[in-house]
């Protein structure tokens, strides 16, 4: 009887890692799908070791300013789309998507706030300048 009492402790122990080494995997794939909703910046774990600092500019007046960031200036992508829309009315956005080269999903948000703007309208699944 004692044989059969360590040979089924052992079954569950090994049964018990499996199980704890198939959850870590687990949690491993959930957090890199949840994580990959974090807002802009880098992405988890691609920070080195060491801090770096940043550089600071003297102004025109004498005081710290900091280096500018890489983003460019507001409604760019809005402006292309907008240009796109006046040189071929009746396009649509996954045609718009296509020729600047980006994903589609993110035009479904912001034609939609350029018509609520009046600067183009929707007919049918085109879209058209708001003058015409």
């Amino acid at each position: 009887m004692p044989d059969f009492v360590d040979s089924t402790v052992k079954d569950i122990d090994a049964r018990l890692t499996e199980l704890k080494q198939e959850m870590s995997r687990l949690e491993a794939a959930r957090s890199a799908l949840v994580g990959a909703r974090r807002g802009p910046g880098r992405p988890p774990g691609s920070r080195t070791t060491r801090t770096t600092r940043t550089r600071a500019r003297r102004s025109t007046n004498g005081r710290r300013t900091r280096r500018p960031r890489g983003r460019r200036g507001g409604n760019t992508r809005a402006n292309q789309a907008l240009a796109l829309v006046s040189e071929r009315p009746g396009i649509t956005i996954p045609e718009i998507a296509k020729s600047m080269g980006i994903e589609p999903n993110y035009l479904y948000r912001v034609l939609p706030r350029l018509a609520g703007e009046g600067q183009v309208r929707k007919d049918g699944t085109g879209w058209h300048p708001a003058g015409k």
